[in-house]
């Protein structure tokens, strides 16, 4: 590519490509690169509105209590603000959640055990009976 740089000056860009079988969108984009300075991006602030870490923690404290423990968010936020509370957005709610990996099925729910399949075994004629269900 150096080659390329160097015949560019002398003959042009376009001959220069040609002559060494280079494309000159490679070239172009190779030249770009040279000349950008190398930044680290910026960090982002923080939205004025956003809620601080007390309003956070506060609000994660309310979807823990034992009133609102296996309630979604929207169910929360319904019954806050049946009650005249506002403290944040339902998405807010979820940030606030997923933040903690909590983020799931918050209802307390039953796993059911693995049954075994019953085996039928047949030691003699007419001991174990079945039927088929498909059309004939």
């Amino acid at each position: 590519m150096e080659a390329a740089f160097t015949l560019a000056t002398e003959v042009g860009i376009k001959p220069a490509c040609e002559s060494l079988d280079i494309p000159r969108c490679r070239f172009y984009r190779v030249q770009v690169r040279k000349s950008a300075p190398v930044t680290e991006p910026k960090k982002r602030l923080s939205p004025p509105r956003a809620l601080s870490f007390k309003e956070r923690k506060g609000m994660l404290d309310i979807l823990h209590s034992d009133r609102f423990v296996d309630k979604a968010p929207n169910e929360v936020y319904a019954t806050l603000l049946d009650e005249g509370e506002y403290h944040c957005s339902i998405r807010t709610m979820y940030r606030i959640l997923n933040d903690n990996q909590e983020v799931r099925e918050r209802r307390n729910q039953l796993s059911h055990p693995v049954y075994q399949k019953p085996e039928l075994l047949a030691t003699a004629p007419n001991q174990v009976w079945s039927w088929d269900i498909s059309a004939p």
